[in-house]
């Protein structure tokens, strides 16, 4: 039986702790090349399709379809998943949650195994949803002791700030992107920059400090500094060649003779145990993101699970059977 789920049953299905465990252990097993390949990308005049695929560990292959229309911009998700062992359909699913759940829930992970011991204070750079995900994905594993938001526009704070209100979370909201980071020890980049400049710079940061950065993902985009990619002592990576060469802030760190090779390892590595992490009380770590089929599976395997658990989802009125072959 092939289940649909819309994006409401996906929220209905997801839960942070869940996802963060899926994700660890998917990372913590085989995320090899021939088990989720580059992605692709397909262009029209004014349209594109991109495509991850996976085949995880776990049983369960699939994919994640995004749609875009540039002249009506519109984006669309979808995720087919397949029973690997059977090749039979088991899910049609709605993407757009699960592209913020899985965000999200990977930078919890990597913070969890990354961040110094002691509080946590972390500040967040940017108000918008990828910023409000990574808070809520932080906080379902542990209170942070005090929480600092910056973003261009008081209005968006200030809407952050009240997100939270009726929350264990305390949040204040800054006034200036620098004094925010001053004094925190895990930063969370999640906002745009207007004119792709720097959104942090490594001259803020304190020693110890762990950084999270999701928002550069592209060539011609900018969210840290060169003194911040050259001041890290670590950089932890979800997908390593994507990251290196294809991210603004890596390019412009290699461009000014920084060798970013020698200090960047996969988050596969540090899941699995094959590289300690941190090492030093007073290091500075980076975490930076382009995104995955591994964190898109993982998190969809894991809300089609809890959706079955909870008898939610609508079975497909047709049938799509696998064909002998």
């Amino acid at each position: 039986m092939t289940l649909l789920l819309d994006d409401r049953t996906v929220r209905a299905s997801f839960g942070w702790a869940q996802a963060i465990e899926a994700l660890r252990a998917a990372y913590a097993g085989d995320v090899g090349d021939s088990r989720y390949p580059e992605r692709s990308m397909a262009r029209g005049d004014a349209s594109w399709l991109r495509t991850l695929t996976g085949v995880s560990a776990g049983g369960v292959m699939g994919a994640k379809h995004i749609a875009a229309s540039m002249t009506a911009r519109q984006v669309s998700y979808l995720i087919p998943l397949f029973d690997e062992h059977t090749a039979e359909l088991v899910a049609l699913m709605d993407g757009q949650s699960i592209t913020g759940f899985r965000t999200a829930a990977t930078s919890a992970l990597a913070a969890q195994l990354l961040a110094g011991p002691g509080d946590l204070d972390v500040a967040v750079i940017g108000s918008g949803f990828e910023a409000v995900k990574h808070l809520s994905a932080l906080a379902s594993a542990s209170t942070p002791s005090s929480v600092s938001v910056w973003s261009p526009r008081e209005e968006s704070r200030l809407r952050f700030v009240a997100d939270f209100q009726d929350t264990d979370v305390r949040v204040t909201a800054a006034d200036d992107a620098e004094s925010a980071v001053a004094g925190a020890n895990l930063v969370i980049c999640a906002a745009r920059s207007r004119d792709e400049s720097p959104t942090v710079r490594g001259a803020w940061l304190r020693p110890g400090t762990t950084v999270v950065s999701v928002g550069s993902t592209l060539p011609e985009q900018h969210e840290v500094d060169v003194e911040l990619m050259d001041r890290a002592d670590l950089i932890v990576a979800d997908m390593v060649d994507e990251v290196l060469h294809d991210t603004g802030d890596a390019l412009a760190a290699t461009a000014a003779g920084i060798d970013l090779g020698k200090k960047t390892i996969s988050l596969a590595d540090l899941a699995a145990n094959r590289h300690p992490g941190r090492t030093d009380d007073d290091q500075i770590l980076l975490y930076k993101s382009v995104g995955s089929a591994v964190q898109d599976i993982a998190v969809a395997a894991m809300c089609l699970a809890e959706a079955r658990r909870l008898g939610l989802g609508v079975p497909l009125p047709i049938s799509i059977p696998p064909v002998r072959k």
